[in-house]
């Protein structure tokens, strides 16, 4: 990677998945996913969205003021309906562009969304804007705007964007249809003993100790932080390829990340929240049994995060499935892909046709 800036933002939030439910044999299809009609799937009754390719700045409001968030509808399907919350925080929707690759053929409607302060949406300098119960309530605003309801409104969150989705519907799952949280787990203190008690240790001693001098020096933004991290770290577990592999859309959204914005609430460690980070507590184990909207929660083998605790997940919510990607990580949309998005677009298409978990 060129650039230390856009490794930082990913470790403990970055992106989507492949997986497979455990009722299947990896890779196995259980739904043939029927093409979608071009004609019906690329229209659009708005015509200012029709010309803008359908690009919409949404205005969100805040105890600071107005500011316009970036979204942009991708087809059309009034039943199925996926608002895509990404990584980071601070990361951008290019996380997702691998989406098109998959959900226009499956007749499913998505939305990218750039959250406030990413790249394509305004970035404000104020601080106090980045917290959680703020960024609930700007999601509930582009869910209004764009006129998703109980009918058609899947809300997909991966890594922060899972917490993100899941604090979101704990508050407002009256206007979902589904939920799908991939590769996040609902408590981060357990994701920091997970980070430090079972990823650290399988790391060359060596390195694992230089990284370690250099957190407790807090030398983060040292180009050899940025080096040993990417280089033995992301490469096993945020997406499994050689760097200089990488899919463009992940370097660019790197690229883009607004690292004020993750630093106050992630923190600069790559290996769980330190500092003041204020998601540092975050815990909604106590919380998950309220939730009854159907949920999907997507885990990998070599997530940084750990995968049992996605199971759990979908096993403590009142209406769950789990879908396990066994060749993935962090971002195992890309490095498992067929599996992730088979589950992924099974789970879509059976709560749209309401036989999910009979």
């Amino acid at each position: 990677m060129k650039n230390y800036a856009y490794f930082l933002a990913f470790c403990f939030f970055g992106l989507m998945m492949s997986c497979a439910d455990q009722t299947k044999t990896p890779g196995q299809t259980s739904t043939e996913h029927s093409p979608a009609s071009t004609n019906s799937y690329y229209s659009y009754t708005d015509s200012l969205l029709k010309n803008s390719g359908g690009v919409k700045m949404v205005p969100v409001e805040t105890a600071k003021g107005r500011f316009n968030v970036w979204t942009k509808q991708v087809g059309n399907n009034p039943d199925m309906r996926v608002l895509l919350l990404h990584g980071g925080p601070g990361l951008t929707h290019e996380l997702f562009e691998c989406f098109e690759s998959y959900f226009p053929e499956a007749g499913i409607e998505f939305i990218y969304y750039d959250q406030l302060g990413s790249y394509y949406s305004d970035q404000p300098e104020d601080t106090s804007l980045w917290k959680l119960d703020r960024f609930v309530e700007e999601v509930e605003q582009v869910r209004q705007a764009l006129d998703l309801d109980k009918d058609n409104f899947y809300l997909y969150g991966q890594s922060w964007g899972g917490i993100l989705g899941l604090q979101y519907a704990l508050k407002y799952q009256e206007h979902l249809k589904g939920l799908i949280i991939s590769n996040m787990v609902p408590s981060l203190p357990e994701y920091q003993i997970y980070s430090s008690e079972v990823l650290a240790p399988m790391m060359d001693p060596a390195v694992l100790a230089e990284i370690q001098a250099l957190e407790v020096a807090e030398d983060y933004m040292n180009p050899r932080y940025g080096e040993l991290v990417s280089e033995h770290y992301y490469t096993e577990h945020i997406l499994r390829r050689p760097l200089s592999e990488w899919p463009e859309p992940v370097n660019r959204s790197f690229n883009h990340i607004n690292y004020v914005v993750y630093n106050h609430m992630q923190g600069p460690s790559e290996f769980g929240i330190k500092g003041d980070a204020n998601l540092k507590h975050w815990d909604v184990k106590k919380d998950i049994v309220n939730l009854s909207v159907p949920v999907l929660s997507i885990g990998a083998k070599h997530d940084t995060m750990d995968p049992e605790q996605m199971k759990w997940l979908a096993e403590n919510v009142q209406n769950g499935r789990f879908h396990f990607c066994p060749n993935g990580s962090h971002l195992s949309q890309y490095d498992n892909a067929e599996i992730y998005y088979d589950g992924l677009i099974d789970f879509i298409v059976d709560v749209n046709e309401g036989t999910f978990n009979q």
